[in-house]
């Protein structure tokens, strides 16, 4: 877990384990390519894990509650598995006018790329259950 904890924290965008077929592998190096972040779905729960651990050290309860409106419209869209371009169409807004939404997002939550704060929505989300 630490080597792909790492590797976020130097803003690696996929992270594939061995043993993925090769259409799934073509598959899933599109989509890093386009920009989207992949992590294998057998780490995913070992990431909530940490990301919940990180919660409640820092004692902070709903971390989403900092986001401006605008900011958490963007990051469901985001964690709903849309790219930055496919949220900007949506929105009718500059591609990159949402990159600087989700930078500002990554920042107030203490997440280093898309694919911790999806799993931070999904774990705030499970926690209100």
């Amino acid at each position: 877990m630490s080597d792909l904890i790492e590797a976020l924290q130097l803003g690696i965008r996929g992270y594939i384990l061995k043993g993925v077929g090769a259409r799934s592998l073509a598959e899933i190096l599109h989509r890093v390519a386009g920009g989207e972040t992949y992590v294998a779905p057998q780490l995913s729960a070992r990431l909530v894990e940490d990301l919940e651990a990180r919660i409640s050290r820092d004692g902070s309860g709903d971390p989403l509650q900092q986001l401006t409106k605008r900011e958490d419209q963007i990051l469901r869209l985001v964690g709903g598995g849309l790219s930055n371009k496919e949220v900007a169409l949506r929105l009718n807004l500059q591609e990159k006018t949402i990159k600087h939404h989700m930078t500002k997002v990554f920042a107030k939550l203490g997440v280093r790329n898309r694919t911790e704060a999806a799993m931070l929505i999904h774990e705030v989300r499970a926690g209100a259950r």
